[in-house]
């Protein structure tokens, strides 16, 4: 510890810890300790934390010092101080430097005071133990520029520097520095007064009345040393005031508790003369007053016993409040409350006073509350007061305490309107303490300089702060890692589709994320980020302007901007101008009359148009050749009266984004014009791809090294087959951070930053090792260290209170490996981030040895991101997925292909045409058309109407075969298959009600042979059987909507086929094909016809249902491709009573004829499996799957077949 009076020690700390200094171990050895940060004092104490248990106490010590100059001013805050009034003449230099240090006992006061011409000046006050920078303009109010420093009220000496240069202002307290940027009209502002220690405005009385009381030392303007001046009565420097030129101070003696085992007993009697104060102790009575200081809301601050009945008074902190309770035989007789706030680290000060049965309790010179106690319940003393705490159990004398130990400190403690020597108490002359710090206040703001980064808001307590990071964007125990993602790409591969997302750039560095728009339709993701004018707006002549220019103003900063560009692997921007007679660039030999500026704010002059290169002064069909006159390289300058236009896409990132665009010939009477100019679109990241691939253990990259001292995050992809290997390591001297594999199931994050090692693992229930990607997230801050692997959940390890911060490394960054080529990694590393600064891994990999740049391979991570049978397709840099053989669509497939019919409305989709032989003779169709002659189906659909009957879907094929789909009068489902043409078709009802209500319903049907199941939305699964154990022959077509002839539809239902169908229809499929998607996408390149009018719309998506719909359209759509278990349905549908007639009806056959027993007993095998079948079936999903797969269907057998079904 140290101190410059012998009095109010400070202790010497490291890297904002408590320091220790290591001693010797030997009677020879010489230990040197050399500090970090130069302590300035005249005393140094020594506390001896442990001894050397072999040898003997003993201690030679030798302190090194320099020579130190001081000139000190004291100020006695009554209006005294120092004024210096510079001369006017030329101006001085550019660059003004204040220097000074301070110590005061007070936390608010006029430190110094600059003012220049017009009564602009800038000022540094106390407040609340702040130093604060104002701004001051005559006699306005002022204006805050900064704030720094905390707890500048503890009598130690501060030092401060003031260094203006133009517009650029540096502020330092202590170690601290601030960079300010002040209003451009102080780039001319000289000074020509500077007072200190009060506020003096130039020929004008004193406007602040707070001055500042206290010390001063080495003040010093441009080198010129006031104090000196002063004392020397220069006339440059007047002295105003009670002003002395030494530092005495009063002696305050503080006391700190700082633990749990905290607390300092005094005896609550006095010595008394007098017989009035003799009766005023015998009725009972108590005066003690203190100030205390903490960041703690709750807090034991004083307890004593009351005399008489074993009553107990308790004074505590509570939720920042005072307390006064007073307790008596388990109940609470009295509770008195008194301020608020008092945990902000500033000196409060209470009093507690009882005469006469008054009682009274002030905070801050102010009474919080009072109450009258009767002389049968006096309020004193009986016995000691304890402070802060309460000892041990087992010690005497008693004491009780129920509230949390106060942490804190404490100074100007009185009894009996006396003050307490706390020297005395120190040397135990007085009273009795445990674990105190006297005659010091080890108070720490851990909030100044904030360690929360991103804006987040600090709090703390005695021991620890923490961070708010709500409404930052950023999380963790600092506010260092972002919640957001680096790109569109990033959110397309967490499965999200198109929407507005807000994206952070460069994770955790300093650019702020920025709302843009991900448009995710397209075969790329596009991030849109739009301007103040993205519509085709119309100029028209104006007189006397010769030009007009408008600029363009975009929804992210600067900064953000330059930064989505600089990661997309691609970015244009539309560029459009619709003319008449008005020219846009002239020629290329001639002065353009039209540009714009485009790149880094504010821009640079562009003469070229959408779709021309850079400089070439052209438009897109100067390059084609194709312009209206070939004499000029754009349409526009063709200079007709009909409408031409030139537009194209600006696709060289380093003119994007457009800025400004200033149009020439505008003035003409005849001139007419519009322009346009897109927003900007981006797709690609380079860096969530850039990946490189370590082939043997031995194999690494290295890089410079990583410097994160205070904060530090990485995080990265990876995929291997290897059951261990080393990710990432950097060394220092001690130091060291490392992320590996420790096994297969475990990843490890080991760091030391001068502690002793720290280590934090993740472990995951399923092997890491399975070549699919996963990510890894680690950060470490000053407390504490965390990791996140994958989804799992953050597991952290806090950091010691009062240890090392400062992460110092030295050698290189080793990547896949370490320095000692040992326990490398084999496999895949992407997406490598370092404090929000991506490496490039590719670009090191071409150049090492051992590495190769890139890593193929995704579909094995993501393919599950491609919904309703989309196949995943490999990319160079990602993946895509193939909706060809899906009914939906969109960038994941998941977005359902709805369409509104009317009763006129028609799809007829038409099946490859069999040869004529297999048309017309009885032999089966080639194998080659077997893609429509399947032994089994799958159809689903989505649909809703409010009309029946109503016809869904009908299958027909050349020999008079057919399916239909329908909703009967009843509302109910009806499937009806006609696999022989000789029979009829046989119906199958549904039990399902209410199909016509208006509401989305999703209908599965799949049939393998004669076994059928029907799902309807989440009822019971429907099991059936056909008769005719069957197989379409040769499908000829397939209709959604009225049918058209009746030659294909069976006579029961060609009537209704002629209604036709209205409603909604979505998500239609018939095996591997989509009919409703090639009619909507692709109606002039697939095999479809429509008649009537077809409308695209969301109809059946989740959004437009009601709630149970959406549960349904969800429903649908995870069931995609599985069959569940239900209830079934016989087609004949049987009640208990049916059946037991016709058991009666078999044995009378039975009884009559042999042949009718033989003929029966086989019915009754039949009736029997079947009935089987129906109670097998009452089962619900849990039951075993239905034995359908649509792989095995013909019809997406071949991949000359698949491509005549189109999406």
């Amino acid at each position: 510890m140290f101190s410059d009076t012998g009095h109010n020690w400070k202790q010497c700390r490291q890297e904002d810890s408590i320091g220790s200094l290591p001693g010797n171990s030997n009677a020879d050895s010489v230990v040197q300790y050399k500090l970090q940060q130069p302590a300035i004092a005249r005393f140094l104490r020594l506390v001896p934390l442990d001894w050397n248990p072999s040898g003997r106490i003993g201690l030679r010590l030798e302190a090194y010092g320099c020579p130190y100059t001081s000139d000190v001013v004291s100020l006695d805050g009554g209006g005294s101080g120092l004024v210096s009034r510079l001369s006017p003449g030329p101006r001085r230099a550019s660059r003004e430097v204040v220097t000074l240090k301070f110590k005061t006992q007070r936390n608010s006061g006029m430190l110094l005071h600059a003012e220049g011409e017009g009564g602009l000046g800038l000022s540094l006050e106390l407040e609340r133990g702040k130093l604060l920078l104002l701004l001051r303009r005559g006699s306005s109010s002022p204006r805050r520029l900064s704030s720094l420093g905390s707890l500048l009220d503890d009598q130690h000496w501060h030092a401060v520097a003031l260094e203006r240069g133009g517009a650029q202002l540096n502020l330092t307290v202590d170690d601290h520095t601030e960079r300010i940027q002040i209003p451009g009209e102080f780039s001319r502002w000289d000074v020509r007064q500077l007072s200190v220690g009060t506020l003096q405005s130039r020929g004008a009385p004193v406007v602040s009345k707070r001055n500042f009381h206290g010390c001063l030392e080495n003040l010093l303007h441009d080198g010129l040393n006031l104090i000196a001046l002063a004392k020397s009565r220069d006339p440059r420097v007047t002295t105003m005031g009670n002003v002395t030129f030494s530092c005495a101070e009063s002696v305050s003696v503080a006391v700190t508790f700082p633990g749990p085992r905290s607390f300092l007993s005094l005896p609550g009697s006095r010595a008394s003369s007098s017989e009035e104060e003799d009766d005023e102790e015998e009725e009972g009575g108590v005066s003690v007053g203190f100030q205390f200081r903490t960041w703690n809301k709750a807090g034991l601050l004083l307890t004593f016993d009351l005399p008489r009945e074993g009553g107990v008074a308790w004074l505590y902190l509570s939720e920042a409040g005072l307390r006064l309770q007073i307790h008596k035989a388990g109940r609470t007789l009295l509770e008195l409350s008194a301020g608020s706030a008092l945990n902000d680290g500033q000196w409060h000060s209470v009093e507690l006073n009882s005469r006469r049965g008054r009682l009274s309790l002030g905070v801050d010179k102010e009474e919080g509350g009072g109450a009258q106690a009767g002389h049968s319940f006096p309020v004193g003393v009986d016995g000691h007061l304890f402070f802060g705490g309460c000892p041990a159990e087992d010690d005497r004398p008693r004491c009780r305490n129920p509230f949390n130990v106060f942490q804190g400190c404490m100074r100007l403690l009185t009894l009996h309107n006396q003050i307490v020597d706390l020297i005395r108490v120190q040397q135990k002359q007085l009273g009795v303490y445990s674990n105190l710090q006297i005659d010091m206040c080890g108070i720490i703001d851990r909030c100044s300089p904030s360690r929360c980064e991103h804006g987040g808001r600090c709090s703390q307590s005695w021991t620890v702060f923490h961070c708010n990071c709500s409404e930052s964007g950023y999380s963790g125990a600092t506010c260092h890692s972002s919640v957001y993602e680096r790109s569109c790409e990033a959110y397309k591969h967490n499965g999200n589709t198109s929407g507005h997302f807000h994206i952070d750039v460069d994770g955790s560095g300093p650019i702020r994320p920025q709302l843009v728009y991900c448009n995710m339709t397209e075969g790329k993701t596009w991030m849109v980020i739009q301007h103040n004018n993205t519509d085709r707006t119309r100029v028209r002549a104006s007189p006397g302007v010769d030009q007009h220019s408008v600029h363009f103003d975009y929804s992210t900063e600067e900064e953000q901007l330059l930064a989505a560009i600089s990661q997309s692997e691609h970015c244009e921007q539309e560029l459009s101008y619709r003319c008449r007679k008005s020219r846009l660039l002239n020629t290329p030999e001639g002065s353009p009359f039209s540009w714009w500026l485009g790149g880094p704010s504010p821009g640079r002059v562009q003469t070229y148009w959408g779709g021309a290169q850079p400089g070439s002064q052209q438009c897109v069909c100067g390059l084609q050749g194709d312009c209206v006159d070939p004499q000029h390289y754009c349409n526009c300058d063709a200079d007709r009266l009909e409408w031409a236009e030139d537009s194209g896409l600006l696709t060289h990132r380093e003119s994007l984004p457009v800025r400004s665009l200033v149009l020439g010939d505008v003035r003409r009477p005849e001139s007419d014009a519009a322009y346009r100019v897109g927003p900007l679109r981006c797709h690609g990241d380079k860096n969530f791809w850039n990946a490189a691939f370590f082939d043997k253990e031995t194999s690494y990259l290295h890089f410079p090294t990583f410097h994160g001292e205070l904060s530090a995050d990485v995080s990265f992809l990876f995929k291997t087959t290897a059951p261990s290997g080393v990710f990432l390591e950097n060394l220092g001297i001690k130091d060291f951070i490392r992320i590996e594999l420790s096994s297969s199931t475990r990843v490890v994050f080991s760091l030391d930053v001068g502690n002793g090692p720290l280590e934090v693992g993740v472990d995951s229930s399923v092997p890491l090792n399975d070549n699919r990607w996963h990510r890894v997230r680690a950060e470490r801050n000053v407390k504490e260290a965390s990791l996140r692997l994958d989804e799992l959940p953050v597991a952290a390890r806090e950091a010691p209170a009062d240890g090392h911060l400062h992460l110092q490394l030295n050698s290189q960054l080793f990547i896949g490996g370490t320095a000692s080529r040992q326990k490398g990694f084999r496999g895949c590393i992407r997406s490598l981030q370092l404090n929000g600064v991506t490496l490039d891994l590719e670009e090191r990999a071409r150049i090492t040895p051992g590495v190769g740049p890139g890593c193929p391979g995704h579909c094995s991570s993501y393919g599950s991101l491609c919904q309703n049978r989309g196949r995943c397709v490999e990319a160079a840099s990602g993946f895509h997925c193939d909706c060809s053989l899906s009914a939906h669509t969109g960038v994941f497939c998941h977005t359902e292909l709805s369409a509104s019919f009317e009763s006129d409305t028609t799809v007829s989709y038409t099946f490859k045409e069999p040869y004529e032989s297999s048309r017309n003779g009885s032999a089966r169709p080639s194998s080659i058309y077997s893609d429509a002659t399947p032994r089994g189906e799958s159809v689903s659909l989505s649909f809703r109407t409010d009309r029946s009957p109503a016809l869904l879907l009908h299958v027909s094929s050349y020999h008079r075969e057919s399916l239909a789909l329908l909703v009967n009068k009843l509302d109910k489902l009806e499937v009806r298959y006609k696999l022989d043409s000789s029979r009829e078709a046989e119906v199958l009802r549904s039990r399902v009600k209410s199909l016509a209500d208006g509401r989305l319903h999703s209908v599965t049907v799949r049939r393998l042979s004669g076994s059928v199941s029907v799902q309807i939305d989440r009822n019971p699964r429907e099991d059936f059987n056909l008769t005719s154990d069957g197989e379409f022959n040769a499908i000829k077509s397939l209709v959604l909507g009225r049918v058209h002839g009746s030659d294909d539809v069976d006579p029961d239902l060609s009537r209704l086929a002629s209604l036709g169908f209205t409603g909604c229809l979505s998500v239609v499929r018939f095996n591997s094909i989509s009919p409703l998607k090639a009619a909507l996408l692709h109606p002039h390149t697939s095999p479809v016809v429509i008649s009537g009018p077809l409308v695209r719309s969301n109809c059946g998506s989740s959004a437009s249902a009601d709630p149970y719909a959406a549960e349904n359209t969800r429903h649908l759509s995870d069931q995609s491709g599985s069959v569940g278990s239900g209830q079934p349905l016989v087609n004949a549908m049987r009640t208990d009573s049916a059946l037991i007639g016709g058991v009666i009806a078999v044995v009378i056959f039975v009884v009559a004829t042999g042949l009718a027993i033989t003929g029966r007993f086989l019915y009754r095998r039949k009736e029997t499996y079947r009935n089987q079948e129906v109670k097998a079936g009452v089962k619900q999903d849990d039951g075993p799957e239905f034995p359908f797969n649509h792989q095995t269907d013909s019809q997406s057998a071949s991949t000359e077949h698949t491509k005549e079904y189109f999406i």
